[in-house]
């Protein structure tokens, strides 16, 4: 599966940006078939997972700084998840990057090396 992010931009905090991550599939394959996640990457930090969704939208998981803020949410028809937030900070800024993996049991995954499949990234900027 090739996924491709799109959806960042400069917002001032208290504002609200949508994130896409739209997935190609091969023939054969379906992207229900794949758990997906939205992670970050702030200016001289590490890549932090932010939040998760089960392969068919059932289940949403988020760490705690973002919860009551950001939604992920899925269209499988169409191939697509978003991640809506709201109430953004500048402590959000950061390159956002979705990612996906074949569904797991149902412990939720949240390093970086448990995904493999990555689209390219869009910086989400919060001015204060």
């Amino acid at each position: 599966v090739q996924l491709q992010a799109s959806g960042g931009g400069l917002v001032q905090a208290g504002g609200s940006l949508r994130l896409s991550c739209v997935a190609s599939v091969v023939s054969g394959d379906t992207f229900s078939n794949y758990g997906v996640a939205w992670f970050r990457q702030a200016p001289g930090k590490e890549r932090e997972f932010v939040t998760a969704i089960s392969w068919n939208g059932a289940s949403t998981y988020y760490i705690d700084p973002v919860k009551g803020r950001f939604i992920i949410s899925r269209d499988n028809a169409k191939n697509v998840v978003y991640l809506q937030m709201s109430s953004l900070k500048p402590e959000d800024t950061a390159v956002y990057y979705c990612a996906a993996r074949p569904p797991y049991g149902s412990t939720w995954l949240t390093e970086h090396h448990d995904y493999d499949y990555w689209g390219q990234g869009t910086l989400v900027t919060v001015s204060s």
